[in-house]
C-alpha cells in the first residue's frame, strides 16, 4: 500500500522563504520598521509561526545581514580566484569592496543603514564577516610572498594590518561621511592602496 505524499513545507525551505520576504521588506522600508507581524502577514501565517523557525527578530536581522555581507565575500573570492598577480588582486579586491559599499549607500540606503548599525553594535555576524575577509587577504598575501612579490614575515599580521588601514574605505559610516562632505573617495582610495602595497614590500 502506497504512503500518502507529504505536503508539509521543509523547515529549511520555510526559513529561506521567511528570509526572502524579510530581506525584501528590509531593503524597501528598513529593518527597524519591519516587524515580525509584517513578515508573517506577507507569508499568510501567524507571527507565532515565524518564531518556530527563528527565535527572535534579532535572529532574522542577523541572517539578513549575513546574506548581504555574503555578497561581498563572493565578490572577494571571485577576485582571489583570478590568475592576476597578488598585487593586482589586492588592488582589485580593495577597489571592488569600496565601490560595492559606496554603491549600497547610494542605491540601497536602507541596507547601508542596517550594516552601519550592525558594525556599530558589533553584531556577531559582522565579526564573522570581517574574519572571513581577513582570511582572504591573508591567502592573497601568502601567495604574493611565495611568488616573491611581497616581503613580509607574517602574512596573518599583514592581513590584519591591511584590514585596519582599509577601514575608512570599508566602514559604511565613514564612507557616508566622506561622500556627504564631498571628498574624492576614489583618489583617496588609490593613494591608500599604493600605501598598502608599499607596506607589503611590493617589488617591481
Amino acid at each position: 500500500m502506497s504512503r500518502p505524499v507529504r505536503t508539509r513545507t521543509d523547515p529549511d525551505e520555510m526559513r529561506v522563504r521567511i528570509l526572502e520576504v524579510a530581506e525584501d521588506h528590509f531593503r524597501r522600508i528598513g529593518y527597524q520598521k519591519t516587524s515580525v507581524a509584517d513578515i508573517a502577514s506577507e507569508l499568510g501565517m501567524s507571527p507565532a509561526n515565524i518564531y518556530r523557525f527563528f527565535p527572535s527578530k534579532g535572529a532574522i536581522n542577523e541572517s539578513i545581514c549575513g546574506r548581504v555581507t555574503q555578497e561581498i565575500v563572493d565578490l572577494a573570492f571571485a577576485v582571489a580566484r583570478t590568475k592576476a598577480t597578488a598585487a593586482e588582486k589586492i588592488d582589485r579586491l580593495l577597489t571592488a569592496i569600496h565601490r560595492h559599499n559606496k554603491s549600497t549607500l547610494i542605491k540601497e540606503k536602507k541596507t547601508h543603514d542596517m550594516i552601519a548599525v550592525a558594525m556599530e553594535e558589533n553584531w556577531p555576524i559582522i565579526k564573522e564577516h570581517i574574519d572571513r575577509m581577513t582570511t582572504i587577504f591573508e591567502a592573497i598575501i601568502r601567495e604574493g610572498v611565495e611568488a616573491g612579490e611581497f616581503q613580509v614575515d607574517d602574512p596573518a599580521a599583514a592581513a590584519r594590518a591591511v584590514k585596519i588601514s582599509f577601514i575608512p574605505f570599508f566602514h559604511p559610516l565613514l564612507i557616508e561621511h566622506c561622500i556627504r562632505h564631498g571628498e574624492d573617495t576614489e583618489a583617496d582610495l588609490r593613494g591608500q592602496i599604493r600605501f598598502i602595497l608599499k607596506a607589503l614590500g611590493k617589488t617591481g
